[in-house]
């Protein structure tokens, strides 16, 4: 059974349950502007006022549950339900096509936008399955292929127009499944998506506004408005499209929020943010990220195609008119300025500064964010900015919001011996020393030495606040991800690339959530036998230098901002 034929029999189903309507009630219906292809397809509760059917075209089976009201509807409502205190008003055309899979299974050119890194969207699709499905091609092709269909047909929608829901002033939509409770408004054009609610109680977060024109699409738990134009997206919980926004071929995951700009296979993990006009976000992975005005990627260099494609890891910011020539890896919490035209790979480096010199090559200060005084807010704020905490829904991103996490921090100590080698050679004539593509000075790779020391003491004393070191088990230390937000030994990834069905990866998922602490505190008892004999109090002092580096950068911000205020007083 495909997904569609799963749609026809719930749409059928309960139809027996309601009588066709009468000679007098057909009578009633066209001197109010109504007619239909066959009445005896039209089947209307009895607890529907006749007064709300006005001016509508019925074709195929239509069906109208209790307190359904329907008017305008020039163009008609074909093949549908329309559920229980739903409003439909001033809309075009409403119509499914008998085998319409109503977005489901669409397939979503990511990251390298030629299609050989598809992720196939469904309702309940979550940032980690995304992630691995666009990151790892084989596994959708080869492990997932024999259960794939019968995945999307537990995942069907119903040709219907859910209970409580509102659609007003709009244009046609063709194959679109709307959920209970969803309210569209003024949309220009809907054709082949879903609009999926999953708030059992309050208001829902699905919700679709002016002048949206959207294509082969997926809403979940999200809104859309104010003009932006979808092709091919999954738009997740949470995550809010508005102010002309253009997308294509692009993920958002939960809390993202997009105005202005474009995006173009894109797959933007949580809390990823572009507010601006002349922003393009193209060809990349982000997570946590926020990109400045006129932010630009390329990734078509007139060979190949726009087979190139990046990652920005998590909390990458950046400035005003920054560019980046694709491929490129940019370390975690890492701040790009300038242009940069070398495929730099910094994710050894986290929470370093980027700048594009002239000639477009990437200058290195590493580890300089590290004392910004935003980075800890930004680590407080994004739980309490979680929409989806507000309703009463099932969370489908696993996030992990600790900035110092056992994935960020393990570059930091590769860091520190990758900058130990690096002093211990000489550097070229112009004074850089150079490492992937990007050059460093030594006076910067000498102080990112002192911060990431000092930051690796700020993460003990949070996660050992006994300063008591877990005993190791004599195992190596396993290597850390972080799949679409959700930071997890690398083993806990390739056990679910080993899994044949989604469900079976997604309770890995689940479990590695559960299990965050334990893994990582058994990942500190590992990795950190060099520093095993380190006191609780050295820890505390470099916790405390690295508070004051954040505060002493937190007064000067402070301080700057009162002397701009002077300056501007009147």
């Amino acid at each position: 059974m495909n997904p569609t034929n799963a749609n026809h029999d719930r749409h059928n189903s309960g139809i027996a349950s309601l009588a066709r309507i009468d000679g007098d009630t057909i009578r009633i219906l066209e001197a109010q502007g109504c007619s239909a292809e066959n009445w005896n397809s039209v089947f209307i509760s009895e607890k529907v006022n006749l007064n709300d059917i006005r001016n509508v075209r019925f074709g195929g089976t239509v069906r109208l549950d209790d307190g359904a009201v329907v008017r305008n509807v020039p163009g008609g409502i074909c093949n549908c339900r329309v559920g229980k205190g739903a409003l439909i008003e001033n809309v075009a055309r409403i119509e499914f096509e008998p085998e319409a899979p109503c977005g489901v299974g669409i397939s979503i050119s990511a990251l390298d936008e030629t299609g050989s890194r598809p992720v196939v969207a469904y309702p309940g699709l979550s940032s980690q399955t995304a992630t691995l499905m666009a990151r790892v091609p084989s596994w959708l092709e080869h492990q997932l292929s024999t259960s794939m269909q019968d995945f999307l047909d537990s995942k069907s929608v119903a040709h219907e127009i859910g209970d409580n829901a509102v659609i007003r002033d709009c244009g046609r939509l063709l194959n679109v499944s709307v959920g209970h409770g969803v309210t569209i408004e003024g949309a220009r054009s809907l054709v082949n998506g879903a609009v999926v609610n999953n708030s059992q109680g309050g208001k829902p977060l699905a919700y679709i506004g002016a002048g949206v024109d959207a294509e082969n699409f997926i809403i979940e738990d999200a809104r859309v408005g104010s003009g932006a134009i979808l092709r091919n997206c999954y738009v997740g919980q949470g995550a809010e499209i508005e102010k002309g926004f253009t997308a294509h071929d692009s993920l958002f995951f939960a809390n993202c929020s997009f105005e202005n700009g474009e995006a173009c296979a894109v797959l933007a993990g949580p809390y990823s943010v572009s507010m601006h006009k002349a922003s393009l976000m193209i060809g990349c992975q982000t997570s946590f990220m926020n990109a400045g005005s006129a932010t630009n990627q390329s990734n078509h260099m007139y060979k190949l195609g726009p087979v190139h494609w990046g990652v920005l890891e998590r909390g990458v910011k950046t400035a005003s008119g920054a560019y980046l020539m694709l491929g490129a890896k940019i370390g975690a919490f890492s701040m790009v300025m300038g242009l940069h035209k070398t495929h730099p790979d910094s994710s050894s480096f986290p929470f370093s500064y980027l700048f594009g010199d002239e000639r477009g090559a990437t200058v290195v200060v590493p580890a300089a964010m590290l004392r910004s005084c935003g980075l800890l807010r930004d680590e407080k704020k994004w739980p309490t900015r979680d929409r989806r905490m507000k309703r009463r829904i099932p969370l489908n991103d696993r996030i992990v919001f600790n900035v110092l996490n056992p994935f960020t921090v393990e570059s930091m100590l590769k860091a520190i011996e990758t900058i130990s080698e690096l002093l211990s050679g000489n550097t070229y004539d112009d004074l850089y020393f150079r490492h992937k593509g990007m050059k460093f000075t030594r006076a910067a790779l000498e102080r990112a030495k002192i911060l990431y020391t000092l930051a690796i003491y700020k993460y003990l004393s949070i996660a050992l606040p006994d300063g008591t070191f877990p005993e190791s088990d004599g195992m190596d230390a396993e290597e850390w991800v972080d799949l679409g937000a959700q930071v997890m030994p690398r083993e806990i990834m390739e056990a679910a690339l080993a899994q044949d069905s989604i469900p079976e990866a997604e309770k890995l998922f689940d479990d590695a959530f559960e299990k965050y602490e334990e893994y990582q505190r058994r990942w500190i008892g590992r990795r950190f036998g060099q520093w095993r004999n380190t006191s609780q109090s050295q820890i505390a002092e470099g916790a405390r230098q690295f508070d004051q580096l954040v505060e002493d950068d937190r007064q000067e911000y402070l301080d700057a901002l009162a002397k701009e205020t002077r300056m501007l007083n009147l």
